[in-house]
């Protein structure tokens, strides 16, 4: 090897070892672009059996996606989970869920996160849980994201940004979740939304919501849900123990036989790589999910999806209405 192509070598190497983290970073946030979109079915997901039929509403099928089954890893600076394939994690049996494409449960440590790095043509929103996500983009909005905030980012034709947690004492815990726009060549757009605790408690309500829906305006802040270019429906509550809420299923695409919906709870009470534990909740009177824990669901116009809290602490849990 000459002189000068051992320098050459040499030099890559140095800007591999300098910008491997950031690249890494870039790739996490980037990381469904090459995987292909698929229709979840319950006879899809086998081994996870679907659950037995609820004497409550026999017609909504169930199938649980445990917490020790998700993707996932920790980086030190990051702890995620990925219930969708996204980065390494790759399973074909969980590509996406109708427009449905990312739910990441994301924890970043003091003073790190994710550099300024390119979305298109993808609705993008944070549900913040504890601590505080700086949100920066190309289009010129800089904001601090604390609990109870839901920032939604309409990529459309390209947006670059970077969420960065510039808190030095606490980490920021927040759940990126990633939809299909219905429409593409859209401009890029910006909204938050602030929902208090005190809202959600023990009410099932919408924090995201199609451009159209009742209730949905498109101001860049405001009240009511999120405006999303997207099929799906974000809710959220706060059930305390005892307490139930319910999510009706709406009418299915008129392409398809039943509607979908997706059931997680928040896992609050701290990082868990292992079985489900803390709060608890029970899904149609048969399915116990626990912190982490999800469940796919299946139901005709007019059927519905009981949620319970069973256990002796709050339970943080959204619902993913999803055409």
């Amino acid at each position: 090897m000459g002189r000068k192509q051992l320098f050459s070598a040499l030099f890559l190497a140095l800007v591999a070892i300098l910008f491997s983290p950031l690249l890494q970073r870039m790739a996490l946030r980037s990381g469904i672009s090459s995987v292909t979109k698929n229709n979840i079915t319950p006879a899809a997901m086998s081994p996870t059996a679907p659950t037995a039929p609820s004497p409550l509403y026999p017609n909504v099928k169930l199938v649980p996606r445990p917490n020790t089954e998700r993707g996932g890893a920790d980086h030190g600076w990051l702890k995620t989970f990925h219930t969708f394939s996204f980065a390494d994690y790759r399973d074909p049996r969980y590509n996406s869920f109708g427009n449905l494409r990312v739910i990441n449960e994301d924890r970043v440590e003091p003073s790190e996160g994710f550099g300024t790095h390119g979305h298109r043509e993808m609705e993008i929103f944070s549900y913040i849980v504890s601590g505080e996500l700086e949100h920066k983009d190309s289009m010129g909005n800089l904001e601090i994201l604390k609990r109870g905030d839901v920032q939604l980012t309409s990529a459309g034709t390209g947006v670059r940004h970077s969420e960065y947690n510039r808190n030095d004492k606490s980490a920021v815990h927040f759940l990126q979740i990633w939809a299909e726009p219905h429409t593409r060549n859209l401009e890029p757009k910006y909204f938050t939304r602030h929902f208090t605790d005190e809202e959600k408690t023990d009410k099932l309500v919408t924090v995201v919501a199609p451009v159209g829906s009742e209730g949905v305006k498109e101001d860049r802040e405001g009240s009511g849900p999120a405006p999303v270019q997207s099929t799906v429906t974000l809710k959220s509550t706060i059930l305390t123990p005892g307490k139930s809420v319910e999510h009706v299923f709406p009418a299915p695409a008129s392409w398809e036989t039943q509607r979908k919906a997706y059931v997680h709870v928040i896992q609050t009470s701290g990082y868990n790589t292992n079985a489900a534990k803390g709060n608890r909740v029970r899904v149609n009177g048969v399915l116990e999910l626990s912190e982490g824990d999800g469940s796919f669901a299946w139901g005709a116009a007019g059927d519905k999806l009981q949620i319970e809290n069973i256990g002796t602490t709050p339970a943080e849990v959204l619902v993913f209405d999803i055409m």
